[in-house]
């Protein structure tokens, strides 16, 4: 597990600045995920920045100004951005719709983190990060999610306050008309809460009039606030949970109950709380799965996964 968040982007960024050249005009972001990179590098540049296709329409970003257009003879040098490089398809995309200018500007290709192997693909890059890894600025739209684990209260809508958790109807209307919070653009794979299993048909309710997908919900089975409050095991109850299916990743608000999740779950817990990556104890199989132990395995796997995929892609169109 490789997880990096603004705050580490940003110290990567300071740490290697000296390795890019002072003489860009333009800072270009590649959207989505290269616009944050663009953005800070172009601050610490101190030079005006854009996206690919307002700088393909002569568009830029000036202080003061939302956009205005420039002379092409005021900017040659031009520093193309995206925050990572796995397969290289989106960097090759872009290379590609940005050819025709090759005559017109000096482009030059930079990547904040790449997988390595890929180092060529571009001009200027900061950081190693192998795979599996995840990045706090696009997590939430991650495929992957499916095969992960999250809280409900302080991670997809707001924590209730002391007034609204009555247990009674104060609560009941909370849940219907709860302000949400981080909602993922992929499906959840389990929504764990410490909510009672007697609020479930407000939860789903909830849960579709914020259209939120996700295969299962699992609530508590208790009668009551007391008894859930007696029993006080939220962490234990979200980690049996994250432990019963071969999810990767489990997303929770609290920090105390992400390291319990952890301890005892021995996989990677997102604290909301602060975005980090809580991953103090690693388990063998876990390790084994993500490729940091015999990491050979992981490549015979997935590239016996790839061929199944293709044989069976092939077969449905045969």
């Amino acid at each position: 597990m490789n997880y990096r968040n603004i705050k580490d982007l940003n110290n990567t960024i300071l740490r290697e600045l000296h390795i890019l050249p002072r003489d860009f005009d333009l800072v270009v972001g590649i959207p989505r995920s290269g616009m944050l990179p663009a953005n800070i590098l172009a601050l610490y540049l101190n030079k005006p920045y854009t996206d690919i296709d307002s700088f393909m329409n002569g568009h830029i970003y000036k202080a003061g100004a939302r956009s205005q257009f420039f002379d092409e003879s005021d900017y040659k040098k031009i520093l193309v951005v995206d925050d990572s490089i796995a397969s290289g398809s989106a960097m090759k995309e872009c290379k590609e719709k940005l050819k025709h200018l090759e005559d017109k500007f000096d482009l030059n290709y930079c990547a904040i983190y790449v997988i390595p192997g890929k180092e060529k693909m571009v001009d200027y890059y900061f950081e190693h990060v192998p795979l599996p890894r995840y990045f706090q600025w696009n997590i939430l739209n991650h495929t992957s999610l499916e095969k992960a684990c999250f809280d409900i209260d302080g991670v997809l809508c707001a924590d209730p306050t002391e007034e609204q958790n009555d247990d009674g109807e104060k609560y009941i209307d909370f849940i219907l008309n709860a302000p949400p919070l981080f909602v993922p653009g992929a499906k959840i794979g389990t929504i764990v809460t410490s909510r009672l299993e007697k609020y479930r048909k407000e939860t789903e309710k909830w849960l579709d009039a914020n259209n939120i997908r996700y295969n299962d919900l699992i609530m508590l089975d208790l009668p009551n606030k007391e008894a859930r409050q007696r029993l006080n095991n939220h962490g234990g109850h979200k980690a049996k949970a994250y432990m019963s299916k071969p999810y990767v990743l489990f997303i929770e608000s609290e920090l105390s109950q992400a390291i319990e999740i952890n301890r005892i779950s021995k996989k990677p817990v997102l604290c909301t709380a602060n975005f980090e990556m809580i991953f103090e104890a690693e388990s063998f199989m876990y390790n084994l799965k993500s490729g940091k132990h015999l990491p050979f395995l992981r490549e015979f796997a997935l590239k016996i996964r790839n061929k199944a995929r293709q044989l069976k892609h092939s077969h449905s169109y045969g």
